[in-house]
């Protein structure tokens, strides 16, 4: 008896409630709370109409969701009973083919969906809701949902040429997209790295172009592993893949990026391009100037027969031709290409140059073999250049710029501005502990701020902006691991933006996150967790020369601090108001939860004549890169390896000048800045530096300058460059920096400007 009771306890089973604010948040949500919640048991089934092969699918998915988070895998049927069943349907109606509705009673829950898709995403908020919840039935509270998506295209891009991944590693990532209701997976399957897709009628493309000799360690420092690496999908392969995305109620959207970032192709077939080669698959990531030749015969050829075979392997409407970095100066150098431009009658004008209208012309041959196909065209912004053809797709990925373009000219636009959409940037400013990544600063909140439709367009217009999608270039990702920490949990807010027409609140979506996270840990899947640390601000009080020091959490945990460079703890000062700082500090802080505590926040500033007074900078900054203009260079603050984070301001072609008003005379001996550099994006060290003073603000003296060699070699680096002068009494200091003007031979962009990023001017 005993026995008995032990058995009877142990298989006990707890009661849980399933939470319908889930992500992306449906569009209404309505909770009858006076009514009967359906209890969802072992004993439940999953029915579907009989025939019906995709919801039957679906309620086969369902059945496995529910096994996963509570242990009972149900029975699933076409003969639906009367009660303790969820009925899948698909006869809603209406204009929206992914809308859905979902009913909830003690008797039941029905799924209704304007399609089978419909069905399928209602079949995920169902999902979501539900704890993981081993070992518990779970109450579904009585009441209503209607939802439809926002946009009708819902990307995620994976890039598979700078680093390969396998197709099981591809199938798990289409498991995530559709755990965040996204119906697109753009696939970049070609690039200067390798070539990833098996063409029949092309078979040195994979024999060749699919493998190089090693891959370049770090950032393009010229030092090679000389690991040989490779990989490709059969075409069977794809179309399985293409299957089992299409089964999820997902496209996949194939990019076979021309006429640049083709090397893979030129070492297969190096008679396609300008030189005739030999060409050698990159070991190193950026933007090579070798481009397939406009201006070849055989190069059109090419085209279609890689084209023929890639719209019979994908059956997506769309097709991806890239059109994005072609620089053209073979092309400017190329009898043929030349020739061709001749042949065709293109001239330069305020639309473009002679090469970018030949870049045109590709695109144009490219986009009419496609409609042929019965088939549309994508292409990157660039694309916009020279001319477009009539009903080809943008993405707009330099901003937004482009997108604004294209919408206005009457064509249909993918948002997906690097700003804000690319999940290859850094998720946090600190650094130190995080895999590495090709630099920028996209944290969560971000990514959630995001209004694709921009302000600028007429309502007219803004119909033009179809969908959304994050991008994923996989230079710095060797492994599906990272593949995972790179995307999550930013893949939730980007499913908001895609789906939800909500009001933005990152405070309540970051209340939602949580429930999700339960579902990421249940897939295994390896997730940021940075949106849950504290954050932390640093802000100049110009009045008072002070720094303020602000705090705060997503979900107002409890905060505790310390100035002194000691670990914090539950018995150190708690947050509760902004702390002014008038000395140099390190700030640790930690937010404590029943859960455990966050990961440590740590933060400084470091104090000196110029910390908190007013700057003026002579010449605007780069505007993507203006950070708080001259702010930024007296906030105390010194930046991290990334030019791209907001610590940085940007100059090009112009110097970096900036006036320091010290708001009353001072003794000052010395001064201080430090440059960023990145070489790979044009990001050099400053070539001059020299300091004035003044008392008045009007007329300077020069007290100090140095001119520094141009770089001789490739860097990624933060360097300090120190003036010292004698002692001089000045209210006003004036800084200018050089960038590189001209860049040097060794460089790809030889010849051109480059950049120089300034965060700090110290003055002593």
């Amino acid at each position: 008896m005993a026995a008995l009771c032990a058995l009877a306890i142990a298989c006990a089973r707890t009661e849980q409630t399933a939470n319908y604010d889930v992500i992306p948040l449906p569009q209404q949500i309505e909770v009858n709370e006076s009514a009967p919640a359906f209890k969802l048991t072992a004993s439940t089934v999953i029915a579907y109409p009989a025939g019906n092969e995709g919801l039957e699918r679906d309620a086969r998915f369902l059945s496995d969701y529910i096994g996963q988070l509570t242990g009972n895998i149900l029975k699933v049927t076409d003969s639906a009973p009367e009660k303790d069943v969820i009925n899948l349907r698909a006869d809603l109606g209406g204009d929206n083919p992914e809308a859905y509705t979902i009913t909830v009673t003690a008797d039941a829950i029905e799924i209704n969906g304007s399609t089978d898709a419909g069905t399928f995403y209602g079949v995920q908020t169902i999902r979501k809701s539900i704890p993981e919840a081993k070992k518990s039935d779970i109450l579904f509270p009585a009441g209503t949902i209607a939802d439809a998506p926002r946009f009708s295209y819902r990307g995620a891009h994976f890039d598979v040429s700078r680093h390969f991944f396998p197709a099981d590693s591809v199938k798990s990532f289409i498991d995530m997209l559709a755990l965040h209701n996204i119906n697109t997976m753009h696939w970049h399957i070609t690039d200067d790295q390798g070539w990833r897709i098996e063409i029949k009628n092309r078979p040195l493309l994979t024999e060749l172009g699919s493998k190089r000799d090693g891959t370049v360690i770090g950032h393009n420092t010229g030092v090679y592993d000389s690991i040989p690496y490779g990989g490709f999908y059969t075409q069977e392969e794809a179309r399985d893949i293409v299957k089992y995305a299409a089964d999820r109620h997902i496209t996949v959207i194939p990019e076979i990026d021309l006429p640049g970032h083709m090397l893979g192709a030129l070492k297969a077939y190096p008679e396609l391009g300008c030189t005739g080669g030999p060409y050698e698959v990159w070991q190193i990531w950026g933007v090579s100037e070798d481009v397939l030749c406009a201006g070849n015969d055989s190069t059109y050829k090419f085209i279609d027969d890689v084209l023929s075979e890639i719209v019979d392997i994908f059956p997506s409407e769309y097709i991806h031709v890239g059109g994005d970095e072609c620089p053209k100066t073979r092309w400017k150098d190329c009898p043929k290409c030349q020739a061709k431009i001749k042949e065709l009658g293109i001239k330069a004008d305020e639309h473009g140059t002679k090469e970018e209208k030949l870049q045109s012309h590709v695109i144009h041959h490219a986009s009419d073999f496609l409609a042929s196909k019965g088939r549309k065209m994508i292409g990157w912004d660039e694309t916009l250049e020279g001319g477009l053809a009539p009903g080809a797709i943008v993405m707009s990925w330099r901003g937004e710029e482009g997108g604004i373009e294209a919408a206005r000219r009457g064509h249909d636009v993918i948002m997906t501005p690097n700003s804000y959409l690319y999940f290859d940037y850094y998720q946090t400013l600190d650094r130190e502990k995080e895999p590495d990544a090709i630099g920028g600063y996209v944290p969560v909140e971000k990514v959630y701020s995001y209004e694709p439709i921009p302000s600028v367009l007429t309502e007219e217009e803004g119909k033009h902006i179809i969908g959304v999608q994050a991008n994923l270039w996989t230079e710095y990702i060797p492994t599906y691991s990272q593949v995972e920490y790179m995307e999550l949990p930013r893949m939730a807010a980007l499913a908001d933006v895609q789906w939800s027409s909500a009001p933005k609140d990152y405070k309540k979506f970051a209340a939602r996150v949580p429930q999700l996270i339960n579902h990421y840990k249940a897939n295994g899947y390896n997730y940021a967790k940075h949106m849950f640390n504290v954050s932390g601000s640093l802000t100049p009080d110009m009045e008072n020369h002070a720094i303020m020091l602000d705090l705060s959490t997503v979900d107002s945990a409890p905060i505790y601090y310390t100035l002194d460079g000691t670990e914090p703890t539950a018995s150190s000062t708690q947050f509760t108001e902004p702390v002014k700082l008038t000395e140099s500090t390190t700030v640790k802080a930690i937010a404590v939860r029943p859960s455990g505590n966050s990961e440590l926040f740590v933060d400084s500033v470091s104090f000196n004549k110029a910390t908190s007074h007013p700057v003026s900078l002579i010449n605007e900054p780069h505007p993507r890169y203006k950070a708080k203009e001259g702010v930024t260079l007296a906030d105390g603050k010194f930046g991290t390896n990334g030019y791209g984070n907001g610590d940085w301001v940007g100059f090009i072609g112009k110097d970096m000048i900036a006036v320091i008003d010290l708001e009353q005379p001072e003794t000052v001996s010395e001064a201080i800045i430090r440059t960023c550099v990145a070489t790979g994006d044009w990001v050099f060290d400053a070539r001059a530096m020299k300091v004035e003073v003044s008392m008045d603000g009007n007329e300077f003296t020069t007290v100090a300058s140095e001119d520094y060699a141009p770089m001789a070699s490739s860097s990624n680096s933060i360097y300090t460059h120190n003036l010292k002068f004698e002692p001089v009494e000045a209210r006003y200091v004036k800084v200018t920096v050089q960038p590189e003007n001209i860049i040097p031979e060794w460089h790809g962009g030889a010849g051109r400007p480059g950049f120089v990023f300034v965060d700090e001017i110290e003055l002593n």
